[in-house]
């Protein structure tokens, strides 16, 4: 194919975790930012629901305004409502309804911890701190209440307490993939890259069709020189996400890190298609001596 550029405290019998952060390349540090979990809809605490087209939909939201309408005293209602607000990136709505799903049952954590993350992806990280305590304070077996507070924490910079609170809904969920990329995220942080991957390792394996995984594992492969894995893995990214920037650009670093510079051209080349002021795929694309205009090779 052708592309033309138009224009701890660790788990036991791990050593010590590293408190001074290392640097490394731009795009990990990135993809912390894109790390998120899903809302709970139901009060049983449930895992978090994959995001669909349909539950964000308006008719979807209309059903759900119905059972809303017809069921005003039920604060599993209005939670189940915001929390397709939330996923819709409605965060008005759903403060709203969750603020009202509290209102009527002071005990619903699942509402608290839905409303911490909208709080969390808007920035205010101390709502979301003081959303999931409360959570955690109600059902302290509450694996996303963890989760959700372990990233509040690591964007904070308390690693200490963000790993303790990955490591603890791990325990709780040992299914749970986010808490593995995002405990994989925290070790690569910090180095320590073969526990990244032994994380992104099992977060592909419990859920093999998200990009996120690959990338950072292609990331920390990158770290170490094993640059065919990082390859590989970023091969299986694009085809997951075919528009994902970060993907490209990290794929277009592996394949120049063994020196092929026409599918490293090609993938600087896609990533500049997708978002031609996103400034690593410049700044690859000319490295590996890519020309404007012309084809190239990406897989």
């Amino acid at each position: 194919m052708t592309v033309k550029f138009p224009m701890r405290l660790p788990p036991t019998g791990r050593p010590h975790l590293l408190l001074a952060l290392a640097l490394m390349l731009p795009l990990a540090l990135a993809l912390g930012a894109c790390s998120t979990t899903g809302f709970d809809a139901a009060s049983t605490g449930a895992p978090e629901s994959e995001d669909s087209l349909y539950a964000t939909s308006p008719a979807n939201i209309e059903s759900l305004t119905r059972v809303v309408q017809q069921n005003p005293n039920d604060p599993q209602a209005y939670n189940m409502r915001g929390s397709v607000f939330g996923k819709g990136g409605r965060y008005n709505e759903a403060l709203a309804d969750f603020d009202k799903a509290i209102s009527i049952d002071p005990n619903y954590a699942q509402a608290y911890a839905n409303r911490g993350l909208v709080y969390r992806e808007t920035g205010k990280l101390p709502l979301a701190l003081a959303d999931y305590n409360k959570a955690l304070s109600i059902d302290p077996n509450y694996a996303n209440a963890y989760l959700g507070r372990g990233m509040v924490y690591r964007q904070e910079n308390k690693l200490i307490a963000a790993l303790q609170d990955f490591n603890k809904a791990i325990a709780i969920r040992p299914d749970n993939a986010q808490a593995y990329y995002n405990r994989g995220l925290l070790y690569q942080s910090q180095n320590q890259h073969n526990y990244a991957i032994d994380d992104f390792t099992t977060a592909i394996g419990l859920s093999t069709q998200q990009a996120e995984p690959y990338i950072a594992r292609g990331l920390s492969y990158l770290a170490v020189k094993n640059y065919k894995a990082a390859a590989s893995d970023l091969d299986n990214a694009v085809a997951i996400e075919p528009q994902n920037v970060q993907a490209w650009v990290s794929r277009g670093l592996a394949y120049e890190r063994m020196g092929d510079k026409e599918h490293a051209a090609g993938s600087y080349a896609r990533a500049l298609n997708i978002d031609n002021s996103y400034q690593p795929a410049r700044d690859g694309f000319q490295r590996v001596g890519g020309q404007y205009g012309q084809s190239y090779q990406t897989y």
